[in-house]
């Protein structure tokens, strides 16, 4: 979901403010390996369109993208926007300091990396979570609407009520992956299931997500999914006030609050910046799209696919996540198709 979670979502978030930048010194995470010539340094440039910090979905990455720099020897500079307009200006900076390969991230960056790179047809562009269609972009997506459908099919097995909530960001395309996939997987598990969805109409209003979430606990929903960004904070809390259960996005969420955030969807933005470092410091990085699923371990549930530090909630229990299990695997088979709706 955060974009989409979004954050998600995970999900990708709407950011307002100015732009700065951050670079690691030669001897931290994202400097210069030991013994590695500068000159044989590649340099790379990863323009995040919100500031660290506010959405774990670009921590992650920022993180994912520093390690493979500190492996392979490559030199990574993290430039934080704090204003949708500013991620133009980013890209441009990144291309004026001649950076070899300049990563983005997320929809919010769609068109400004679109004029960018056209206007650049020589240099190497990369976008996390998104499809830029241009001949110099590597485009690198997640199949997120398979980690919805096991959340939506533990949540089918776990309710008591009958009644699952689901309170999203934005009502737009971009996160069908997650509600539309959330619904087949609770109804394929339990076709008598009634789902509720409410958007907020942000990626970063807990208050109105918090407001939503009663909303739905009022008319019984004993499980409700947070899919709303930053917004998901007003979901978890809501769940403590009511004594609902509820899931987080893009990371182990379990760990605010076990007793009642049962579950959270994973994505793998981490492994996504790392691997897109990797690719192009080894010389493999090529344009196209690249997808991240079940399979390749991008997208995730906590117990079903990743262990957590949190124990396991009564409310889901492990012959849920047995089931859930074994709905994966035939996932990851090939043999249980989850298309993808946007």
């Amino acid at each position: 979901m955060k974009k989409l979670l979004l954050a998600l979502t995970t999900f990708a978030v709407l950011a307002t403010g100015c732009s700065t930048g951050t670079s690691a010194p030669a001897d931290q995470p994202g400097g210069q390996a030991a013994g590695q010539e500068g000159a044989d340094k590649k340099r790379i440039a990863l323009i995040l369109p919100e500031k660290i910090g506010v959405n774990p979905f670009f921590q992650q990455m920022d993180e994912g993208a520093k390690k493979a720099a500190q492996e392979l020897g490559a030199e990574v500079k993290t430039i934080e926007s704090t204003d949708h307009g500013a991620i133009e200006e980013n890209l441009r900076v990144a291309v004026a300091e001649n950076y070899d390969l300049i990563i983005t991230s997320s929809f919010t960056s769609e068109d400004a990396l679109k004029k960018v790179a056209t206007e650049n047809p020589d240099r190497n562009f990369a976008i996390i979570d998104t499809v830029v269609d241009l001949p110099n972009v590597r485009s690198v997506t997640f199949r997120e609407q398979e980690a919805a459908y096991l959340v939506g099919a533990a949540a089918g097995l776990a309710t008591k009520t009958n009644k699952v909530g689901m309170v999203v960001a934005l009502d737009i395309p971009q996160l069908k992956k997650w509600t539309v996939g959330f619904e087949e997987g609770l109804k394929a598990t339990n076709p008598k299931a009634e789902l509720m969805v409410n958007y907020v109409g942000s990626f970063t209003d807990p208050a109105k997500a918090k407001e939503l979430a009663l909303l739905q606990a009022s008319k019984g929903a004993d499980f409700i999914n947070g899919a709303a960004a930053v917004g998901d904070l007003g979901v978890f809390e809501a769940a403590k006030e009511k004594g609902f259960f509820t899931a987080g996005q893009d990371v182990d969420r379990t760990t605010i609050d076990p007793e009642h955030i049962v579950l959270s969807q994973l994505k793998g933005t981490d492994a996504a910046a790392y691997e897109t470092v990797k690719n192009f410091v080894e010389g493999t990085f090529k344009p196209g799209v690249v997808a991240y699923g079940l399979k390749e371990k991008g997208v995730g549930v906590t117990y079903v696919t990743h262990e957590s530090k949190t124990p396991l909630n009564a409310f889901i229990g492990q012959e849920v996540v047995d089931k859930v299990k074994a709905i994966s695997d035939e996932i990851v088979a090939g043999t249980r198709q989850v298309p993808d709706k946007f």
